[in-house]
């Protein structure tokens, strides 16, 4: 029986928060990892937006977007009930957009990083941190599809000045649940590195 195909990228954050869902599903996928600036012909014709993740079923079915592939594998088991938390879309559509754009920005920047930083903070990072005042999780008191969605870019902001993130940023109890969640959702089982997939 062939396995599912998974085109992922190491890096990329939405191609993590897909195979966090796989792997806490216990989803075995032959993966493929890519480089982005050589996509092979494979990944396009299975999804010409050539955009990571892409997953391509046994039966030709193809999901290209991450939260499609999360909900896909959660569905079939999700041992942790990540499902089964509050709905989180709002907060997962504010990070995808706003958030990434800003995120984008901090990390980019060439002079002043300050002001994309201080507005990510505001915009979501911030309102997280009073959540996670009441709560251990974004949502409530257990984990949730949100919480493994918004973590991927979460280590992203916090890699980008690592000192001031640990050190200065009001932010501790957001350090706190970044701390726990990448040990609840196994985050280092999903960061192997793998030379890129030649078909």
């Amino acid at each position: 029986m062939s396995l599912p195909v998974l085109y992922s990228f190491r890096r990329c954050p939405y191609a993590i928060r897909a195979r966090l869902a796989l792997r806490a599903a216990g989803v075995v996928v032959e993966s493929r990892e890519i480089l982005l600036r050589d996509k092979p012909a494979a990944l396009l014709a299975a999804s010409p937006k050539g955009t990571v993740p892409v997953l391509v079923l046994p039966d030709g079915t193809v999901l290209d977007e991450s939260l499609a592939i999360m909900h896909w594998a959660l569905r079939r088991h999700d041992p942790q009930g990540w499902l089964q938390a509050a709905d989180g879309a709002a907060l997962i559509a504010l990070n995808d957009g706003p958030f990434k754009v800003l995120l984008d920005r901090y990390k980019y920047a060439r002079d002043d990083a300050g002001e994309p930083r201080d507005a990510a903070v505001a915009l979501l990072l911030a309102p997280l941190e009073q959540a996670l005042a009441q709560n251990p999780y974004l949502l409530g008191p257990r984990c949730s599809l949100a919480d493994i969605a918004l973590l991927p870019f979460v280590r992203q902001f916090a890699a980008v000045d690592a000192d001031w993130f640990a050190h200065e940023a009001p932010l501790p109890h957001l350090r706190d649940w970044l701390q726990r969640l990448l040990i609840v959702a196994q985050f280092d089982a999903v960061m192997d590195k793998q030379p890129p997939w030649q078909p």
